[in-house]
């Protein structure tokens, strides 16, 4: 058996594996199949200050090789999460990293001081999520925008601090050294990449909301590009996620400098994935008489 253990802004992980947010839920559905302490960690699903009920169906939708979600971050809200799931999620035996999706820098604010009062053990600041203040443009998208955030939410808690990227930038280096500037301790990408869907019977889009997040295994490449352009442009570790299906998926983002691996759709088609690729990630391992995953971060080597 490989070491698999990992260190994530000094948050030690028993593997790199972690259901990604928006996928898993608070693990309740899940843990009536494996036990959640097989997990490297849990990124929970994306909390806002107030409840939100999502956006109206349809708001899912098949693409060659991946899906478009237009989910709209339901979810209960900051006060019943911390109420009712953070207190079950944090006797699973491992990382669970908050998300926040706020809509303002002060909702953010409010939801991460809420949470460094708490025992979580990492936030995941999503700054792909609205801002409402500036007409619904993302925070993500400007490197001003994405540092000014960061630094706020910085502020606000001494709990580690992961910025979730959005590929729907000209640039994710620079986003990424901006809120690395500003105080992030990691990194997470991609989030989804925006597309469409078109009923051609009745002309419409597919999703009640246009447009929606593309992901799954069509995406992989995109992810792995970025994850391997970032990693070169910052210090700070870099969590990979995008259209990851398998160990070797996993092994190949890792390679591309990922310290730590997130699951998403494959979770949809396989609710066993997370489980899977750490069983696949030790056999490749093991095959290789590598003894810690730690020995492939970054190891690819471009010609």
């Amino acid at each position: 058996m490989a070491n698999l253990a990992v260190n994530v802004a000094g948050v030690s992980f028993k593997n790199p594996i972690i259901p990604a947010s928006g996928v898993f839920g608070y693990g309740r559905e899940y843990e009536k199949l494996f036990p959640l302490s097989e997990l490297g960690g849990i990124a929970t699903k994306g909390t806002t200050g107030q409840p939100r009920p999502g956006n109206p169906a349809p708001r899912i939708a098949e693409t060659p090789s991946g899906m478009l979600n237009s989910v709209g971050l339901q979810n209960p809200g900051i006060d019943a999460f911390l109420e009712r799931e953070l207190p079950n999620l944090l006797t699973k035996d491992t990382v669970i990293l908050a998300n926040i999706a706020g809509s303002t820098v002060e909702e953010c604010v409010s939801i991460a001081e809420k949470l460094d009062e708490t025992d979580v053990h990492m936030i995941e600041l999503n700054i792909s999520c609205p801002n409402v203040k500036k007409g619904g443009a993302a925070f993500g998208v400007h490197c001003e925008s994405a540092e000014m955030i960061t630094a706020a939410v910085r502020k606000a808690t001494k709990k580690p601090l992961i910025v979730k990227l959005s590929p729907n930038v000209t640039s994710i280096t620079d986003i990424a050294k901006a809120v690395e500037s500003a105080g992030a301790d990691s990194v997470s990408l991609i989030n989804t990449l925006l597309g469409m869907r078109i009923n051609i019977e009745n002309r419409r889009p597919i999703l009640r909301n246009n447009v929606g997040g593309m992901s799954g295994p069509a995406v992989f490449p995109i992810a792995v590009r970025m994850v391997w352009q970032v990693a070169q442009a910052v210090s700070i570790p870099v969590i990979g996620m995008g259209g990851v299906s398998s160990g070797t998926d996993a092994i190949e983002m890792m390679m591309a400098g990922a310290s730590a691996v997130q699951i998403g759709a494959a979770i949809f088609t396989d609710p066993y994935a997370p489980v899977r690729i750490i069983s696949e990630m030790n056999d490749w391992l093991d095959a290789h008489h590598i003894a810690s995953v730690q020995e492939i971060i970054g190891t690819v080597q471009p010609w």
